[in-house]
């Protein structure tokens, strides 16, 4: 379903994803409530497209996104985690507890603009689905909308490319999916 870049390979993919939790993906898009900038960031399993874990911030600060990772690895753990560069992903907190679980840490490599396609695809689809048709009053009422969709993102929204299935049966196991 995905490719795995290692550390060593970045830009060689080295073996493709067959099946849930070995590679897991973050990002962190923002966009605006009241004039007031919000980031969010996403923990996503390439193989199913499951939403593992999500927080959202008002600040650049790596704390929401360590609060994000301490969930997730709460639900499992990949073989793999990938983000692109930024200070939140390769600060001393986030990278110690991937490495303190034994995860091998994978870095977008430069001008790899598909290294981290799948959260890539989930925020466009947040934004064109929720974000942008939504007129939030306050960040509490953008939380609560956004669990909502990630909840209906997870459970209900079939997908094409998991065989139109959700991502919840996908990464549960309930669906194998076809090799391609």
């Amino acid at each position: 379903m995905g490719i795995i870049r290692t550390k060593s390979s970045m830009s060689s993919p080295s073996k493709k994803t067959n099946q849930p939790n070995q590679v897991w993906s973050a990002d962190i898009p923002y966009f605006s409530v009241q004039k007031c900038l919000l980031y969010l960031v996403t923990i996503i399993n390439w193989y199913s497209r499951y939403v593992i874990s999500w927080r959202i911030s008002t600040t650049w600060e790596a704390d929401f996104c360590i609060e994000a990772l301490s969930e997730a690895l709460g639900k499992g753990k990949p073989e793999y985690f990938n983000t692109d560069k930024g200070c939140q992903f390769t600060c001393w907190g986030f990278t110690e507890k991937l490495k303190a679980e034994g995860i091998q840490i994978s870095m977008d490599g430069k001008c790899q603009v598909f290294d981290n396609i799948f959260v890539e695809h989930l925020w466009r689809t947040i934004k064109q689905e929720e974000v942008y048709l939504k007129e939030y009053e306050s960040v509490i009422e953008c939380k609560v909308s956004l669990r909502e969709y990630l909840d209906f993102y997870n459970n209900e929204r079939c997908h094409q490319a998991l065989d139109y299935s959700t991502p919840e049966q996908v990464h549960l196991g309930q669906l194998a999916l076809k090799a391609s």
